[in-house]
Protein backbone atom coordinates (compact mmCIF):
# COMPACT_ATOMS: atom_id res chain seq x y z
CA UNK A 1 0.00 0.00 0.00
CA UNK A 2 2.02 2.99 -1.28
CA UNK A 3 0.85 6.57 -1.81
CA UNK A 4 2.56 9.02 -4.11
CA UNK A 5 4.65 11.85 -2.67
CA UNK A 6 2.02 14.46 -3.49
CA UNK A 7 -0.70 12.58 -1.65
CA UNK A 8 1.69 12.10 1.28
CA UNK A 9 2.13 15.88 1.62
CA UNK A 10 -1.61 16.47 1.47
CA UNK A 11 -2.26 13.77 4.07
CA UNK A 12 0.42 15.07 6.43
CA UNK A 13 -1.25 18.49 6.38
CA UNK A 14 -4.70 17.04 6.99
CA UNK A 15 -6.23 15.97 10.26
CA UNK A 16 -4.44 12.91 11.62
CA UNK A 17 -7.72 11.20 12.50
CA UNK A 18 -9.16 11.87 9.04
CA UNK A 19 -6.02 10.44 7.47
CA UNK A 20 -6.10 7.28 9.55
CA UNK A 21 -9.75 6.78 8.61
CA UNK A 22 -8.61 6.63 4.98
CA UNK A 23 -6.24 3.75 5.74
CA UNK A 24 -8.27 1.94 8.42
CA UNK A 25 -11.92 2.98 7.83
CA UNK A 26 -14.41 2.14 10.59
CA UNK A 27 -17.89 0.92 9.79
CA UNK A 28 -20.35 3.80 10.45
CA UNK A 29 -22.46 1.77 12.87
CA UNK A 30 -19.35 0.98 14.95
CA UNK A 31 -17.93 4.51 15.24
CA UNK A 32 -19.31 5.09 18.74
CA UNK A 33 -18.07 1.75 20.09
CA UNK A 34 -14.38 1.84 19.16
CA UNK A 35 -11.73 3.49 21.36
CA UNK A 36 -10.60 6.95 20.29
CA UNK A 37 -7.30 7.07 18.41
CA UNK A 38 -4.50 9.23 19.82
CA UNK A 39 -1.79 8.55 17.22
CA UNK A 40 -1.38 11.11 14.45
CA UNK A 41 1.39 11.05 11.82
CA UNK A 42 3.57 14.12 12.35
CA UNK A 43 5.81 15.68 9.73
CA UNK A 44 9.41 15.69 10.94
CA UNK A 45 8.81 12.90 13.47
CA UNK A 46 6.92 10.06 11.78
CA UNK A 47 8.88 7.90 9.34
CA UNK A 48 7.55 9.05 5.96
CA UNK A 49 7.69 7.31 2.60
CA UNK A 50 10.31 9.82 1.41
CA UNK A 51 12.59 9.28 4.42
CA UNK A 52 12.11 5.53 4.21
CA UNK A 53 13.21 5.42 0.58
CA UNK A 54 16.14 7.74 1.33
CA UNK A 55 17.35 5.28 3.99
CA UNK A 56 18.39 2.75 1.32
CA UNK A 57 21.68 2.85 -0.54
CA UNK A 58 21.66 2.48 -4.31
CA UNK A 59 22.00 -1.29 -4.14
CA UNK A 60 19.47 -1.64 -1.31
CA UNK A 61 21.36 -1.65 1.99
CA UNK A 62 19.18 -0.11 4.71
CA UNK A 63 20.48 2.40 7.26
CA UNK A 64 18.59 0.69 10.08
CA UNK A 65 19.98 3.04 12.76
CA UNK A 66 18.42 6.05 11.00
CA UNK A 67 15.10 4.21 10.57
CA UNK A 68 14.96 3.11 14.22
CA UNK A 69 15.61 6.67 15.39
CA UNK A 70 12.71 7.97 13.35
CA UNK A 71 10.28 5.21 14.35
CA UNK A 72 11.09 5.68 18.04
CA UNK A 73 10.33 9.39 17.66
CA UNK A 74 7.00 9.18 15.86
CA UNK A 75 6.11 5.77 14.47
CA UNK A 76 5.61 4.82 10.82
CA UNK A 77 3.27 6.38 8.29
CA UNK A 78 0.39 4.03 7.38
CA UNK A 79 1.35 3.98 3.70
CA UNK A 80 4.61 2.10 4.40
CA UNK A 81 3.92 0.18 7.62
CA UNK A 82 3.83 -3.22 5.94
CA UNK A 83 7.26 -2.99 4.27
CA UNK A 84 8.86 -1.39 7.35
CA UNK A 85 7.44 -4.08 9.63
CA UNK A 86 9.04 -6.77 7.44
CA UNK A 87 12.41 -5.44 8.62
CA UNK A 88 11.37 -4.85 12.24
CA UNK A 89 10.11 -8.43 12.50
CA UNK A 90 13.28 -9.88 11.03
CA UNK A 91 11.97 -11.01 7.64
CA UNK A 92 14.89 -9.26 5.94
CA UNK A 93 18.47 -8.34 6.75
CA UNK A 94 19.12 -4.56 6.56
CA UNK A 95 22.55 -5.39 5.11
CA UNK A 96 21.03 -7.26 2.15
CA UNK A 97 20.62 -5.82 -1.35
CA UNK A 98 17.41 -5.28 -3.31
CA UNK A 99 18.32 -8.29 -5.45
CA UNK A 100 19.00 -10.56 -2.46
CA UNK A 101 15.70 -9.63 -0.80
CA UNK A 102 13.73 -10.15 -4.00
CA UNK A 103 15.30 -13.58 -4.45
CA UNK A 104 14.45 -14.50 -0.85
CA UNK A 105 10.91 -13.16 -1.26
CA UNK A 106 10.27 -15.26 -4.38
CA UNK A 107 11.65 -18.36 -2.69
CA UNK A 108 9.44 -17.82 0.36
CA UNK A 109 6.37 -17.21 -1.78
CA UNK A 110 6.99 -20.49 -3.57
CA UNK A 111 7.38 -22.27 -0.26
CA UNK A 112 4.13 -20.82 1.07
CA UNK A 113 2.27 -21.76 -2.13
CA UNK A 114 3.46 -25.37 -1.69
CA UNK A 115 2.30 -25.48 1.93
CA UNK A 116 -1.04 -23.93 1.05
CA UNK A 117 -1.54 -26.38 -1.81
CA UNK A 118 -0.82 -29.23 0.62
CA UNK A 119 -3.53 -27.90 2.96
CA UNK A 120 -5.91 -27.33 0.05
CA UNK A 121 -5.67 -31.02 -0.98
CA UNK A 122 -6.95 -31.95 2.46
CA UNK A 123 -9.55 -29.16 2.78
CA UNK A 124 -10.41 -27.69 -0.66
CA UNK A 125 -12.16 -24.60 0.77
CA UNK A 126 -8.70 -23.24 1.68
CA UNK A 127 -7.70 -20.68 -0.95
CA UNK A 128 -11.24 -20.44 -2.35
CA UNK A 129 -12.04 -17.02 -0.87
CA UNK A 130 -14.40 -18.69 1.60
CA UNK A 131 -13.95 -20.23 5.05
CA UNK A 132 -15.79 -22.49 7.49
CA UNK A 133 -17.28 -21.96 10.95
CA UNK A 134 -18.78 -25.39 11.55
CA UNK A 135 -16.80 -28.50 12.55
CA UNK A 136 -15.34 -30.66 9.79
CA UNK A 137 -14.65 -33.53 12.20
CA UNK A 138 -16.87 -34.67 15.04
CA UNK A 139 -15.74 -35.82 18.48
CA UNK A 140 -15.41 -39.39 17.22
CA UNK A 141 -12.97 -38.33 14.51
CA UNK A 142 -15.51 -38.78 11.73
CA UNK A 143 -16.17 -36.16 8.99
CA UNK A 144 -19.39 -34.19 9.48
CA UNK A 145 -19.61 -33.55 5.74
CA UNK A 146 -17.31 -35.69 3.58
CA UNK A 147 -17.86 -33.39 0.59
CA UNK A 148 -15.83 -30.67 2.37
CA UNK A 149 -12.75 -32.88 2.67
CA UNK A 150 -10.29 -33.65 -0.08
CA UNK A 151 -9.05 -36.83 1.57
CA UNK A 152 -10.29 -39.48 3.97
CA UNK A 153 -7.77 -40.16 6.71
CA UNK A 154 -7.25 -41.50 10.19
CA UNK A 155 -3.93 -39.70 10.60
CA UNK A 156 -3.92 -38.09 14.05
CA UNK A 157 -2.09 -34.91 13.01
CA UNK A 158 -4.45 -34.31 10.07
CA UNK A 159 -7.56 -34.87 12.19
CA UNK A 160 -6.33 -32.56 14.98
CA UNK A 161 -5.64 -29.84 12.42
CA UNK A 162 -9.03 -30.28 10.77
CA UNK A 163 -10.69 -29.97 14.17
CA UNK A 164 -9.05 -26.54 14.61
CA UNK A 165 -10.29 -25.06 11.34
CA UNK A 166 -13.84 -24.20 12.37
CA UNK A 167 -12.56 -22.59 15.61
CA UNK A 168 -10.23 -20.43 13.53
CA UNK A 169 -13.24 -19.52 11.40
CA UNK A 170 -15.33 -18.54 14.43
CA UNK A 171 -12.49 -16.34 15.68
CA UNK A 172 -12.05 -14.77 12.23
CA UNK A 173 -15.70 -13.68 12.27
CA UNK A 174 -15.07 -11.91 15.60
CA UNK A 175 -11.79 -10.28 14.55
CA UNK A 176 -11.73 -6.48 14.12
CA UNK A 177 -15.41 -6.45 13.16
CA UNK A 178 -15.49 -2.65 13.34
CA UNK A 179 -13.16 -2.31 10.35
CA UNK A 180 -14.59 -1.92 6.84
CA UNK A 181 -11.76 -4.18 5.60
CA UNK A 182 -13.39 -7.27 7.14
CA UNK A 183 -16.83 -6.63 5.70
CA UNK A 184 -15.85 -8.82 2.73
CA UNK A 185 -15.60 -12.59 3.02
CA UNK A 186 -12.52 -12.59 0.77
CA UNK A 187 -10.53 -10.61 3.34
CA UNK A 188 -11.80 -12.74 6.20
CA UNK A 189 -10.85 -15.84 4.20
CA UNK A 190 -7.32 -14.48 3.71
CA UNK A 191 -6.93 -14.27 7.49
CA UNK A 192 -8.37 -17.79 7.85
CA UNK A 193 -6.03 -19.19 5.18
CA UNK A 194 -2.88 -17.79 6.82
CA UNK A 195 -3.90 -19.04 10.27
CA UNK A 196 -4.89 -22.44 8.85
CA UNK A 197 -1.55 -22.92 7.08
CA UNK A 198 0.34 -21.78 10.17
CA UNK A 199 -1.62 -24.20 12.36
CA UNK A 200 -0.75 -27.05 9.97
CA UNK A 201 2.97 -26.25 10.12
CA UNK A 202 3.28 -25.56 13.86
CA UNK A 203 2.99 -29.11 15.18
CA UNK A 204 3.59 -28.01 18.76
CA UNK A 205 1.09 -25.21 19.33
CA UNK A 206 -1.06 -25.20 16.20
CA UNK A 207 -3.69 -22.52 16.76
CA UNK A 208 -4.79 -20.83 19.97
CA UNK A 209 -7.37 -18.06 20.28
CA UNK A 210 -5.60 -14.70 20.22
CA UNK A 211 -3.36 -15.53 17.28
CA UNK A 212 -6.09 -14.03 15.10
CA UNK A 213 -5.59 -10.69 16.87
CA UNK A 214 -1.86 -10.77 16.11
CA UNK A 215 -2.32 -11.81 12.48
CA UNK A 216 -5.16 -9.44 11.57
CA UNK A 217 -3.11 -6.20 11.29
CA UNK A 218 -0.58 -8.02 9.10
CA UNK A 219 -3.35 -9.14 6.74
CA UNK A 220 -4.38 -5.50 6.35
CA UNK A 221 -0.88 -4.05 6.00
CA UNK A 222 0.83 -6.66 3.80
CA UNK A 223 -0.96 -7.12 0.50
CA UNK A 224 0.63 -10.38 -0.66
CA UNK A 225 -0.69 -13.33 1.35
CA UNK A 226 2.60 -15.26 1.30
CA UNK A 227 4.53 -12.19 2.50
CA UNK A 228 1.91 -11.75 5.20
CA UNK A 229 2.36 -15.36 6.32
CA UNK A 230 6.12 -14.86 6.75
CA UNK A 231 5.55 -11.66 8.75
CA UNK A 232 3.13 -13.54 11.00
CA UNK A 233 5.55 -16.45 11.33
CA UNK A 234 8.27 -14.01 12.45
CA UNK A 235 5.90 -12.28 14.89
CA UNK A 236 5.02 -15.69 16.34
CA UNK A 237 8.71 -16.45 16.86
CA UNK A 238 8.60 -13.68 19.46
CA UNK A 239 5.24 -14.60 20.93
CA UNK A 240 4.48 -18.28 20.41
CA UNK A 241 5.40 -19.21 23.98
CA UNK A 242 2.56 -16.91 25.09
CA UNK A 243 0.15 -19.35 23.44
CA UNK A 244 1.60 -22.54 24.90
CA UNK A 245 -1.14 -23.66 27.29
CA UNK A 246 -1.69 -26.89 29.19
CA UNK A 247 -4.03 -28.10 31.90
CA UNK A 248 -1.60 -26.85 34.55
CA UNK A 249 0.00 -23.74 33.04
CA UNK A 250 -0.51 -20.79 30.73
CA UNK A 251 1.95 -19.62 28.10
CA UNK A 252 2.40 -16.16 29.56
CA UNK A 253 3.06 -17.48 33.08
CA UNK A 254 6.81 -16.99 32.78
CA UNK A 255 6.29 -13.38 31.71
CA UNK A 256 3.85 -12.83 34.57
CA UNK A 257 6.51 -14.16 36.96
CA UNK A 258 9.01 -11.70 35.49
CA UNK A 259 6.46 -8.89 35.86
CA UNK A 260 6.03 -9.84 39.52
CA UNK A 261 9.79 -9.70 40.02
CA UNK A 262 10.06 -6.31 38.30
CA UNK A 263 7.33 -4.69 40.42
CA UNK A 264 8.74 -6.30 43.57
CA UNK A 265 12.10 -4.71 42.74
CA UNK A 266 11.06 -1.23 41.58
CA UNK A 267 7.91 -0.74 43.70
CA UNK A 268 7.84 -3.11 46.73
CA UNK A 269 4.90 -1.28 48.29
CA UNK A 270 2.68 -1.86 45.25
CA UNK A 271 3.81 -5.48 44.96
CA UNK A 272 3.00 -6.22 48.60
CA UNK A 273 -0.42 -4.56 48.21
CA UNK A 274 -1.17 -6.75 45.19
CA UNK A 275 -0.07 -9.81 47.16
CA UNK A 276 -2.41 -8.84 49.97
CA UNK A 277 -5.22 -8.73 47.38
CA UNK A 278 -4.29 -12.25 46.17
CA UNK A 279 -3.03 -10.67 42.97
CA UNK A 280 0.62 -11.56 43.45
CA UNK A 281 0.58 -13.86 40.41
CA UNK A 282 -0.44 -10.86 38.27
CA UNK A 283 -3.08 -12.82 36.34
CA UNK A 284 -4.92 -9.54 35.72
CA UNK A 285 -2.19 -8.73 33.16
CA UNK A 286 -2.77 -11.97 31.22
CA UNK A 287 -4.68 -10.40 28.32
CA UNK A 288 -2.32 -7.46 27.87
CA UNK A 289 0.65 -9.78 27.39
CA UNK A 290 -1.21 -12.47 25.44
CA UNK A 291 -2.28 -10.24 22.54
CA UNK A 292 0.02 -7.23 23.03
CA UNK A 293 -2.56 -4.69 24.24
CA UNK A 294 -5.01 -5.24 21.37
CA UNK A 295 -7.98 -4.62 23.71
CA UNK A 296 -6.48 -1.57 25.43
CA UNK A 297 -5.85 0.53 22.31
CA UNK A 298 -7.68 1.48 19.13
CA UNK A 299 -6.59 -0.38 15.99
CA UNK A 300 -4.37 2.50 14.78
CA UNK A 301 -2.86 3.02 18.24
CA UNK A 302 -2.11 -0.71 18.51
CA UNK A 303 -0.11 -0.54 15.28
CA UNK A 304 1.76 2.50 16.62
CA UNK A 305 2.48 0.74 19.92
CA UNK A 306 3.73 -2.42 18.20
CA UNK A 307 6.12 -0.60 15.89
CA UNK A 308 7.46 1.44 18.80
CA UNK A 309 8.04 -1.76 20.77
CA UNK A 310 9.59 -3.64 17.88
CA UNK A 311 11.87 -0.70 17.05
CA UNK A 312 12.95 -0.39 20.69
CA UNK A 313 13.53 -4.17 20.91
CA UNK A 314 15.29 -4.37 17.54
CA UNK A 315 18.48 -6.40 17.36
CA UNK A 316 20.39 -6.33 14.04
CA UNK A 317 21.10 -10.06 14.44
CA UNK A 318 17.39 -10.94 14.40
CA UNK A 319 17.41 -12.04 10.75
CA UNK A 320 20.34 -14.41 11.30
CA UNK A 321 18.75 -15.67 14.52
CA UNK A 322 15.63 -16.75 12.62
CA UNK A 323 17.16 -17.70 9.28
CA UNK A 324 20.35 -19.38 10.48
CA UNK A 325 19.94 -20.12 14.22
CA UNK A 326 23.05 -22.32 14.45
CA UNK A 327 25.25 -19.51 13.13
CA UNK A 328 23.54 -17.02 15.44
CA UNK A 329 24.36 -19.21 18.46
CA UNK A 330 28.06 -19.29 17.59
CA UNK A 331 28.09 -15.47 17.58
CA UNK A 332 26.70 -15.50 21.09
CA UNK A 333 25.68 -12.32 22.93
CA UNK A 334 28.90 -10.37 22.52
CA UNK A 335 28.49 -6.60 22.74
CA UNK A 336 28.99 -4.46 19.61
CA UNK A 337 32.55 -3.25 19.21
CA UNK A 338 31.71 0.44 18.69
CA UNK A 339 28.98 3.06 19.14
CA UNK A 340 28.06 3.00 15.45
CA UNK A 341 27.12 -0.68 15.68
CA UNK A 342 25.33 -0.09 18.98
CA UNK A 343 23.04 2.44 17.26
CA UNK A 344 21.71 -0.40 15.11
CA UNK A 345 19.98 -1.71 18.25
CA UNK A 346 16.71 -0.29 19.57
CA UNK A 347 16.76 1.67 22.83
CA UNK A 348 15.45 -1.22 24.93
CA UNK A 349 17.73 -3.86 23.42
CA UNK A 350 20.70 -1.49 23.57
CA UNK A 351 20.35 -1.29 27.36
CA UNK A 352 20.20 -5.09 27.58
CA UNK A 353 23.32 -5.42 25.44
CA UNK A 354 25.23 -2.86 27.49
CA UNK A 355 24.38 -4.56 30.77
CA UNK A 356 24.68 -8.12 29.50
CA UNK A 357 21.02 -8.79 30.45
CA UNK A 358 19.72 -11.75 28.40
CA UNK A 359 16.58 -12.83 30.27
CA UNK A 360 14.24 -14.27 27.61
CA UNK A 361 11.05 -13.37 29.47
CA UNK A 362 12.01 -9.72 29.98
CA UNK A 363 10.41 -8.46 26.77
CA UNK A 364 9.49 -4.79 26.52
CA UNK A 365 5.82 -5.81 26.80
CA UNK A 366 6.45 -6.90 30.40
CA UNK A 367 7.98 -3.53 31.28
CA UNK A 368 5.10 -1.87 29.45
CA UNK A 369 2.61 -3.59 31.76
CA UNK A 370 4.80 -2.50 34.68
CA UNK A 371 4.60 1.08 33.41
CA UNK A 372 0.79 0.87 33.32
CA UNK A 373 0.79 -0.39 36.92
CA UNK A 374 3.06 2.49 37.93
CA UNK A 375 0.82 4.99 36.13
CA UNK A 376 -2.15 3.59 38.11
CA UNK A 377 -0.10 3.12 41.30
CA UNK A 378 -1.96 5.62 43.46
CA UNK A 379 -5.43 4.43 42.48
CA UNK A 380 -4.52 0.77 43.04
CA UNK A 381 -3.07 1.51 46.48
CA UNK A 382 -5.96 3.73 47.54
CA UNK A 383 -8.98 2.12 45.86
CA UNK A 384 -8.31 -1.55 45.15
CA UNK A 385 -9.85 -3.82 47.80
CA UNK A 386 -9.63 -6.94 45.63
CA UNK A 387 -8.31 -8.22 42.30
CA UNK A 388 -11.56 -7.25 40.55
CA UNK A 389 -10.88 -3.61 41.52
CA UNK A 390 -7.40 -3.86 39.99
CA UNK A 391 -8.91 -5.21 36.75
CA UNK A 392 -11.42 -2.35 36.67
CA UNK A 393 -8.75 0.30 37.31
CA UNK A 394 -6.54 -1.11 34.56
CA UNK A 395 -9.56 -1.31 32.26
CA UNK A 396 -9.85 2.47 32.45
CA UNK A 397 -6.68 2.83 30.36
CA UNK A 398 -8.60 1.93 27.18
CA UNK A 399 -8.14 4.87 24.77
CA UNK A 400 -6.70 6.92 27.67
CA UNK A 401 -3.11 5.71 27.43
CA UNK A 402 -0.50 7.35 25.21
CA UNK A 403 1.62 4.63 23.55
CA UNK A 404 4.74 6.77 23.30
CA UNK A 405 4.57 7.88 26.95
CA UNK A 406 3.93 4.31 28.09
CA UNK A 407 6.99 3.05 26.18
CA UNK A 408 9.12 5.89 27.55
CA UNK A 409 8.00 5.01 31.07
CA UNK A 410 8.74 1.33 30.36
CA UNK A 411 12.33 2.25 29.42
CA UNK A 412 12.70 4.15 32.70
CA UNK A 413 11.45 1.14 34.65
CA UNK A 414 13.85 -1.12 32.74
CA UNK A 415 16.77 1.15 33.67
CA UNK A 416 15.70 1.23 37.32
CA UNK A 417 15.16 -2.53 37.42
CA UNK A 418 18.51 -3.41 35.83
CA UNK A 419 20.28 -1.00 38.17
CA UNK A 420 18.68 -2.49 41.30
CA UNK A 421 19.08 -6.07 40.06
CA UNK A 422 22.78 -5.46 39.49
CA UNK A 423 23.24 -4.22 43.07
CA UNK A 424 21.25 -7.11 44.56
Amino acid sequence: MIVCDGLWRVLMKSSGTTELNVFYPIRPECQADVPATRFKPRAGKTLSQRRWQASFSQDGHLDIAKVLRRIQRGGVHPSIKGEVWEFLLGCYDPNSTHEERNELKQRRRGQYDMWKAECQKMVPVIGSGKFITTPLINDDGEPTDPSLLGIQTSDKKVLQWMQLLHQIGLDVVRTDRALVFYETEVNQAKLWDVLAVYAWLDNDIGYVQGMNDICSPLIILVENEADCYWCFERAMRRMRENFRCSASSMGVQSQLATLSQIIKTVDPKLHHHLEDLDGGEYLFAFRMLMVLFRREFSFADTLYLWELMWAMEYNPNIFTKYEDPDNAKTKGHSAPSNDKLLKQYGKFERKNVKTGHTEENSALAVFLVASVLEIKNRRILNEAKGVDDVVQILGDITSNLDAKKACTEALKIQKKYLSKAKKA
